[in-house]
């Protein structure tokens, strides 16, 4: 699923694969990382290979992450927004993800816009995410219950205050750790494999050795039987 695309994909031999001769992967990898949420710590990982990246490739889909995160740029993210669509429902393989990458990456918008503004006007963030502005109130109402955001909603100026709140460091050494499990247990396996295959090789040099020296016997014996039947007298 997605998850093994994000753990697989962030791997370094993977990482230097897509950034040397196809850089054209790094889409479906950020694809992966917006449409999960469960893995946004991942998503700082992501911007830093955008980064090394973009001189090489572009399109809406990687534009967009990299106006939000590197830029700030707000406005130009909104617009790359609304060309992921039309690229995702282009693409054979994201045709279906297209929802939920679409509502995912409204969160990520609404959370990194959030941490910057201390006052947000429901206007504004309406028409940058693409939304009525009916239909953006629930949705940030849903959003801050939903992440417990320390915010509340000013109805009478249509605002929304926000209070700035940071996670102990211990949270964030959480965050950043979490990928370090998965690739544990692939390069521990990695290892394994190359152990077993290299304690493999001299018992199969033995076997071979023993094979050879059998065979060279049985030679001899067949040898040594002709000779004895050739030297043998004629009665």
């Amino acid at each position: 699923g997605r998850d093994g695309i994000v753990d697989t994909f962030l791997l370094p031999q993977y990482i230097s694969t897509i950034q040397n001769a196809c850089p054209w992967m790094l889409r479906y990898l950020t694809a992966a990382v917006v449409t999960n949420r469960r893995r946004r710590n991942m998503m700082q990982e992501l911007v830093k290979i955008i980064e090394q990246t973009t001189y090489t490739y572009r399109d809406p889909v990687i534009e967009f992450v990299e106006a939000l995160y590197v830029d700030f740029d707000f406005d130009r993210a909104a617009s790359k927004l609304e060309q992921c669509e039309d690229v995702l429902d282009q693409d054979f393989f994201l045709t279906r993800a297209v929802d939920d990458f679409l509502e995912n990456a409204r969160f990520f918008f609404a959370e990194v816009y959030c941490r910057i503004h201390k006052r947000i006007d429901m206007v504004g963030l309406s028409k940058r995410l693409g939304m009525k502005q009916e239909a953006c109130e629930k949705w940030i109402v849903k959003l801050i219950r939903d992440t417990r955001m320390d915010a509340k909603i000013d109805f009478k100026d249509n605002t929304v205050v926000m209070n700035p709140s940071y996670n102990p460091i211990y949270q964030q050494v959480i965050e950043r750790t979490k990928a370090l499990v998965f690739r544990s247990q692939v390069l521990n396996g990695a290892i394994d494999k190359r152990d077993s295959l290299s304690s493999k090789k001299p018992e199969q040099k033995q076997k071979n050795r023993q094979q050879q020296q059998q065979q060279q016997q049985h030679q001899k014996v067949g040898r040594k039987a002709h000779d004895n039947a050739v030297a043998a007298p004629v009665m």
